[in-house]
C-alpha cells in the first residue's frame, strides 16, 4: 500500500512563451506558466462569471524540456502531470515569500501537446502529429519506464 501521494493534472494554455535555462552543470530546466479557467454563472444576476488560476510549470526531464522547446509557444494547451512542490525564499526586503510549483522530473511526469495556436490567425489549431508528443513516446527523450523494465526479471 502507497502511503501518500503528491501528483498534480492540469489542462491549461501556456500564458507566454517558455522560459528555457540553462544550470552551471549543464542541465536545461523549463519554466511555463499555465493558465486553468472555471466558468459559471452568477445566480443573482446571470452573468457569465470566468476565474483564472496560474500555475508554475517547472520541467527537469531532459526529453520534456527538449519537447517545449521545439514545440510549445504562448496559446498551447497542454495536459500536466507532475508533482506539486512549495518553495520558501527570502524577498530583498527580508520578507519571506512562497511560491508553489509543479514538477516534472522523473517516471511520474507527462506533458502532452492537446493543441496549439494557429500563428497566422490566432485561432486554435489541431496538429496531430504535435498532440501526441509525451514524456514516454519522444524518439528525444529517456524513458525512465524504459530504464525500469531492463531490470524486471519476468
Amino acid at each position: 500500500m502507497v502511503g501518500s501521494i503528491n501528483k498534480a493534472i492540469l489542462i491549461g494554455n501556456v500564458g507566454r512563451d517558455p522560459e528555457i535555462r540553462v544550470t552551471q552543470n549543464g542541465q536545461k530546466i523549463a519554466n511555463i506558466a499555465l493558465a486553468t479557467s472555471e466558468t459559471w454563472r452568477d445566480k443573482s444576476s446571470g452573468e457569465r462569471r470566468e476565474k483564472t488560476e496560474w500555475h508554475r510549470i517547472v520541467i527537469f526531464s531532459e526529453g520534456l524540456v527538449n519537447i517545449v522547446e521545439q514545440y510549445i509557444k504562448k496559446g498551447t494547451k497542454l495536459y500536466i502531470e507532475g508533482a506539486i512542490q512549495t518553495r520558501k525564499w527570502v524577498d530583498n526586503s527580508g520578507v519571506e515569500r512562497y511560491y508553489t510549483e509543479i514538477i516534472l522530473q522523473g517516471y511520474n511526469s507527462n506533458l502532452m501537446i492537446l493543441d496549439t495556436r494557429n500563428s497566422n490567425n490566432n485561432d486554435y489549431a489541431n496538429n496531430s502529429s504535435e498532440a501526441t508528443y509525451s514524456k514516454n513516446n519522444n524518439e528525444h527523450s529517456k524513458s525512465f519506464n524504459d530504464d525500469l523494465e531492463d531490470e524486471i526479471p519476468f
